[in-house]
């Protein structure tokens, strides 16, 4: 499926910039809106280019894929960001041929763990919720810069939790940044929360791998890469945030 990028677009009072990933496809044949896919980036500051790979895998298999810049090294660690974010996707998503009502949350690393806070919290995007959420080589034992808490402590505790949704995990098993026990330990919290949860892992990937990227020493980020493994790897994450954004309502 072809896809059309929207580049740079400012959201927000602050004018941070975000990328829209369309299948051209499904727009030039009048199909039905495609689900949405807002994926958050992880913890360097506006990266949204890091993703480009994988949100263009994404859009190929009929999914708007919006992925914005966010900077949690502001103040407010990023919070304004993503909940702006957010809003662009409930305010403009059907400008772009998506179907706002079907929008799947996404983040890898930084981004991934922010994503299972606003899963837990149903106030931490000002009550909007996703119907799912795919959250990427994250890890789960320490504060998400949205709802400044703990997931792994919430859901060991008797606390309240905002309604179930499903949770789709992706890890690699050789990421040697953030380990593949963290997303194994937040599977087996959500489900014994009950929580609708899955759990793939991607035997050999790394951390920048599952986002068909490779780190760059020299540029201190990660970056595109035509390494087949790193491909083929990427492309099953892609395929985990397709199927979560087009069967929502449990994995």
């Amino acid at each position: 499926m072809n896809v059309s990028v929207v580049s740079g677009l400012a959201f927000g009072p602050g004018g941070q910039r975000l990328d829209v990933y369309s299948p051209t496809d499904s727009l030039e044949a009048r199909q039905p809106e495609c689900p949405i896919v807002l994926l958050w980036h992880g913890r360097g500051p506006d990266e949204r280019d890091v993703l480009a790979p994988l949100a263009m895998a994404t859009a190929a298999s009929g999914v708007v894929c919006v992925v914005p810049d966010w900077r949690p090294d502001a103040p407010d660690l990023g919070r304004t960001h993503l909940r702006e974010s957010a809003l662009f996707v409930q305010q403009h998503g059907g400008d772009f041929g998506g179907d706002v009502s079907r929008t799947t949350l996404a983040g890898w690393s930084l981004g991934g763990k922010t994503a299972v806070g606003a899963a837990l919290d149903a106030a931490a995007l000002d009550g909007w919720r996703p119907q799912a959420v795919v959250a990427i080589a994250g890890g789960y034992s320490s504060a998400d810069p949205l709802t400044r808490q703990v997931a792994m402590d919430r859901l060991a505790g008797a606390g309240a939790l905002a309604e179930p949704i499903p949770v789709h995990l992706v890890h690699g098993t050789a990421d040697v940044l953030v380990d593949i026990e963290r997303s194994r330990l937040l599977h087996a919290a959500l489900r014994d929360r009950d929580w609708p949860c899955t759990l793939t892992e991607l035997d050999g990937a790394d951390h920048a791998g599952v986002v068909m990227t490779v780190y760059d020493p020299e540029a201190r980020r990660c970056q595109a890469t035509d390494a087949e493994h790193v491909l083929r790897a990427g492309h099953q994450t892609a395929q985990v945030i397709a199927r979560a954004a087009t069967s929502p309502s449990g994995p």
